[in-house]
């Protein structure tokens, strides 16, 4: 007997033999079918792709050996391949075991995830933005437009060879059935026999085996009164091979599930390339008309009704672009656009999403290249076509936008046009009318006929609080410049009713100023393009400052200065004065010191209040040295400070102590001993510890003031402390020990190299 001939009586004779003698259960024998010869060539090629398709399948290795030996199989032919089994790399399984394997009958739909369509995505560098209308939609290369190959299909999904159907009956009988669809178009279902399901959808599959399932299940029937039920789905669509070609950026065969469209085609193809015609993509079959689909609806409109389905051999075809028009300037979206014939100005404006809010819609320009009999010369081949706008009044509608109002003339589109939508200008390049000084914003306003000064201060939000508006200051363009006029200038009259922040009596909520004139007595001002409004302050306005004082004064807290010229002892005494308990020579004055930027440079400076520019405080107070006592005993003079805002005043209590600090051996306070230095409090802490810095020895006095020890030939003087002071000594700084091994060593290379020298002049002398 022939090799050949064995394998046919294993493969059909003994299992129709073991079928007929009710040895091989019903289900087992619908399993059994074959896989396609591209998913058979690449489990041949990768022994690890038939582990993973054996793994998906669920069955424990004891299984898959029985179901092999109720094949005919040797239960250990694919041990090598079952979990925990020895792999053969070395060679690509034989014939006997690929027909093993299909003998399995395992669901292929787990086959179907290992062996995917073929997307033909590829990673590529991002590319800059295309002027194409529609072309960097199909740029992106992703996976998730592919449909799944498996899932739920649309019900008018036609079944076709390669497709995978589940049969599951319940009731009198519990059922189910995996049906591969055959090239001929047929599913084989135990005792009912084949039944052709090709170009057929679910629905029409359904009323085929009502009729033919009835034959062998007598509870199969419509109605409530059957008693055995089933259900069909597609458990797996089949893989379509189509061809991509013409004007995309892979062109090539494309394997893509059986639910892919046009579209999807595209998506794999990596995308159309910037020659593409997007208005016309044809679609070619040997046995059906050419379909063309319009890219333009599913891009405008996301309408795919025209994207068909596709079937194994489809070509899809798409040209080169046809007549293309370049829009630019106040549109929703610029770019080249393809004009179909009949196409006109309105339907490619409608392309770009309509004009903008910017838009002038009064004209559009449109760049045409003459046609070769309209050319007189080759340098008057080109013309502008200046087209004129209409906004209709009847067309506004509270749902209809810019576009809707606008009457666009049927002007029909030729290749190469340029289409030009122009702005608004901006403000400066309109008529506009400014205004500076005390308002709240100032700036620059559009001009319209009939403006007012008062309804230009509205716009800028009103006068800020201080202004002066007894009068406004109008700079006004010049009639005539040949003098050399730059602008004229007039005064306006104002009123107190340009003051804001009034409330529904009329009151004004705002600081006290100078009186203005009553409301009605000035006349509304009317103003032209490019009038410049300056607003006034009031003369030496400002809000109150403030300084601080604290300690032993009768009535500590913050005080409003009264006058500019203020000075530290009217601080003192409108707080009441000193306690008997306070120590003015140990008073300290602080100043809050702030900076404004300068290019690079920050220039520190005293807040003045006037509104000299943004201030931004430091965050912290700077000392200044202050005599309160001396001031007191002076009032007025040159040691009596004059106040500025933020500043603040400490007055300590007294303190008959000494405190003594640092590199001493007893760190303590000492009472304070009148006329003693600080050598004195210095002893009485025990002296100074070795580390001490004596001649770096520091006193600071209660008002925050520091003295230092000083010395002059043999003479030591030291500071004497008041109450309250401190006595502060440093510790050395360590001093660096010197690593003398390298210099000794250079020395003594230098003396052997001498004494070598030496050496040799004496024999060279001696031999003279």
């Amino acid at each position: 007997m022939t090799a050949a001939a064995f394998r046919f009586r294993r493969r059909v004779v003994l299992p129709a033999v073991l079928l007929a003698l009710g040895l091989v259960p019903s289900a087992t024998r619908a399993q059994q079918s074959s896989l396609t010869p591209a998913q058979i060539e690449s489990l041949r090629r990768n022994p690890e792709l038939i582990r993973q398709y054996i793994r998906s399948s669920g069955l424990t290795p004891d299984q898959i050996r029985s179901r092999l030996r109720e094949a005919g199989y040797p239960e250990t032919l694919l041990d090598a391949y079952l979990p925990g089994g020895a792999a053969r790399e070395t060679r690509s399984p034989g014939e006997t075991e690929m027909d093993a394997i299909q003998a399995l009958g395992l669901p292929f739909a787990l086959a179907e995830q290992q062996l995917a369509a073929d997307t033909g995505f590829v990673v590529r560098p991002p590319v800059a933005p295309s002027r194409v209308f529609g072309v960097d939609v199909f740029r992106r290369s992703t996976t998730q437009f592919l449909p799944l190959l498996s899932g739920p299909v649309p019900p008018d999904y036609r079944l076709g060879p390669g497709d995978i159907l589940v049969l599951i009956l319940t009731g009198d009988v519990e059922l189910s059935y995996t049906l591969p669809v055959t090239r001929e178009g047929f599913v084989l279902v135990a005792q009912v026999g084949q039944v052709f399901v090709a170009n057929l959808t679910l629905d029409q599959v359904r009323d085929v085996l009502y009729t033919r399932l009835g034959r062998v299940y007598s509870g199969v029937r419509r109605g409530a009164s059957a008693t055995t039920r089933f259900d069909i789905s597609v458990a797996n669509v089949r893989t379509n091979q189509v061809y991509v070609v013409g004007e995309v950026v892979q062109p090539g065969a494309y394997r893509l599930s059986g639910l892919g469209t046009v579209l999807t085609a595209l998506y794999a193809a990596g995308g159309v390339t910037e020659l593409a015609n997007l208005r016309r993509v044809e679609v070619r079959h040997p046995a059906r008309d050419v379909v063309t689909l319009d890219l333009y609806d599913y891009l405008l409109r996301g309408d795919t009704r025209g994207d068909v389905r596709l079937e194994t051999g489809d070509v899809i075809f798409v040209p080169v672009h046809g007549a293309r028009v370049e829009l630019s300037g106040a549109v929703v979206r610029e770019g080249l656009y393809e004009a179909t014939a009949g196409e006109t100005l309105r339907d490619l404006v409608g392309m770009a999403g309509g004009f903008a809010a910017d838009a002038d819609l009064g004209r559009v320009t449109v760049h045409r290249i003459l046609p070769a009999p309209e050319r007189a010369q080759v340098t008057v081949a080109r013309a502008a076509i200046d087209v004129e706008l209409v906004v209709s009044a009847d067309r506004i509608g509270p749902d209809s936008g810019i576009t809707a109002q606008v009457v666009v003339p049927p002007l029909e589109l030729r290749d190469g046009d340029s289409v030009v939508v122009h702005r608004l200008p901006r403000l400066y390049e309109a008529l506009f009318v400014g205004v500076a000084g005390a308002v709240r914003r100032p700036g620059a306003f559009p001009w319209r006929e009939g403006i007012t000064l008062r309804q230009l201060l509205r716009l800028a939000g009103g006068a800020a609080v201080g202004a002066d508006l007894r009068a406004a200051e109008i700079a006004r363009m010049p009639r005539d410049r040949l003098a050399g006029q730059l602008a004229d200038t007039l005064r306006v009259p104002l009123d107190s009713s340009y003051l804001p922040d009034r409330d529904s009596a009329g009151r004004y909520w705002g600081p006290p100023g100078v009186p203005f004139a009553p409301p009605g007595s000035a006349s509304e001002v009317r103003l032209e393009p490019y009038d410049q409004v300056l607003l006034f302050t009031q003369p030496e306005f400002e809000l109150q400052r403030t300084v601080t004082v604290l300690g032993e004064v009768l009535y500590p807290g913050t005080y409003a200065l009264t006058r500019k010229d203020e000075h530290l002892t009217d601080l003192v005494r409108r707080a009441g004065g000193l306690r008997a308990t306070a120590y003015a020579p140990g008073a300290r004055f602080f100043r809050r010191f702030e900076y404004t930027g300068l290019g690079d440079t920050a220039r520190r400076l005293a807040p003045s209040g006037r509104g000299d520019g943004p201030l931004i405080p430091l965050g912290n107070m700077d000392q200044v040295n202050v005599s309160l006592a001396a001031a007191l005993g002076r009032p007025g003079s040159a040691v009596d400070i004059v106040l500025q805002p933020g500043d603040s005043l400490y007055v300590p209590e007294y303190l008959p102590t000494v405190r003594v600090s640092g590199a001493v051996v007893a760190p303590s306070s000492v009472q304070y001993v009148e006329g003693r230095t600080a050598r004195y409090y210095i002893e009485n802490a025990g002296g100074f510890a070795e580390s001490a810095d004596e001649g770096r020895t520091v006193v600071r006095l209660a008002n925050g003031s520091a003295r230092t020890r000083g010395k002059f030939l043999f003479f030591t003087s030291w500071p004497e402390p008041g109450p309250g002071a401190e006595v502060f000594v440093p510790v050395r700084a360590p001093r660096e020990r010197s690593n003398w091994l390298p210099v000794l060593a250079a020395v003594a290379s230098i003396l052997a190299s001498t004494a070598s020298v030496v050496i040799a002049i004496s024999v060279t002398s001696g031999g003279n």
